[in-house]
């Protein structure tokens, strides 16, 4: 066991030259099952540093940490905590409740070390930018397999939402979760607010669902979902978000979210893209989503389709839970608890 003084220090580059960075408890292990250590976290972050900050850094961003290790207690960090370093900055944000705070932003590898100093795990970036938080850069499409299916299933399901999101004008890039599922994303010119990101999402994930009714389903209770994907389209809301590309998860393996080219998507494998083995996979084949945001496009297509479908009596679709009650939306009641109307 780690000695309470126990400590080291680690040299991280950056923009402004190397910074020097304490990692308190380095030998503590935070993946039991994998025995890596809150000294191999920081490596990992200062191997893939560069990638990492070009995927979550000038953002709002959210430290999911640990009190011990990744089976003990979680919480959310979303505000600089007392004591950040000068090069650690953080932005004012809205919430769904309309409360503003500031929230944390990441603009170098320093603080990504920083943060895992501070026992952050994963990393959950918004997607907007720190200089326009209310208008999202980027459509991120969740797609979640259920009991039943695994991440096997949920490639076709990427694959065919690719061929939607290019058929609206619009680029994907692909990830592993870090766990079973895949996140596809499309970089997006920054001129609609977070409500209307969610109807695109929404639009696309029903065309996908028409396309593959046996294996997709947008449905957000989870006793209609079956043994299908699900397109998680409220992870497209405001303060809503899904790990980082290349942050690591609290999964017993130490998997990353890792981005892969669609070549590579069929014959993927999530568990082979690890803390320890994704810095070796990054200095030999690149980054692939570096070019992402080279060529952003627009929602108007999507827009359109969501138009088309609320028209068709396809309307608004439920929000998360502590989200106040929006317009258009349905009951917060699952089907099988719907009173039912008297006959």
């Amino acid at each position: 066991m780690a000695m309470a003084s126990e400590a080291t220090t680690v040299t991280v580059p950056g923009p402004d030259g190397p910074r020097e960075v304490r990692i308190s408890s380095p030998s503590r292990v935070m993946w039991p099952e994998a025995g890596l250590t809150k000294l191999d976290l920081a490596t990992y972050l200062i191997d893939v540093g560069e990638a990492f900050v070009e995927a979550n850094g000038n953002r709002p961003i959210s430290l999911q940490r640990y009190s011990g290790n990744i089976e003990g207690e979680m919480f959310f960090s979303k505000n600089p905590p007392k004591g950040a370093p000068e090069y650690v900055r953080s932005v004012p944000v809205t919430y769904p409740s309309a409360r503003s705070h500031p929230q944390l932003v990441i603009d170098e590898p320093a603080a990504a070390v920083w943060a895992a100093q501070m026992n952050t795990v994963v990393f959950h970036p918004w997607a907007s930018r720190a200089n326009d938080p209310d208008n999202p850069d980027q459509l991120r499409i969740d797609l979640d397999p259920q009991p039943g299916t695994d991440f096997d299933d949920a490639i076709p399901a990427a694959l065919e939402l690719r061929t939607v999101l290019e058929e609206a004008g619009l680029t994907a890039f692909i990830k592993t979760s870090g766990n079973r599922g895949l996140h596809v994303y499309a970089p997006i010119h920054p001129k609609h607010e977070f409500l209307d990101v969610r109807h695109a999402v929404i639009a696309a994930g029903r065309e996908l669902e028409r396309r593959m009714p046996e294996k997709v389903t947008t449905a957000w209770w989870k006793e209609e979902r079956g043994t299908r994907i699900f397109v998680d389209f409220n992870q497209a809301n405001r303060d809503r978000t899904i790990a980082g590309a290349y942050s690591p998860r609290a999964v017993p393996t130490a998997q990353v979210s890792c981005p892969l080219t669609w070549d590579e998507l069929e014959n993927a494998d999530p568990a082979k893209y690890t803390i320890k083995t994704v810095p070796d996979r990054l200095a030999k084949v690149g980054d692939p989503w570096a070019s992402m945001h080279d060529h952003p496009g627009d929602i108007d297509v999507l827009l359109k389709w969501w138009e088309r479908d609320v028209k068709n009596g396809q309307g608004e679709m439920p929000f998360p839970p502590e989200f106040p009650k929006m317009p258009g939306e349905p009951m917060r009641v699952q089907p099988s608890r719907a009173r039912k109307p008297e006959e």
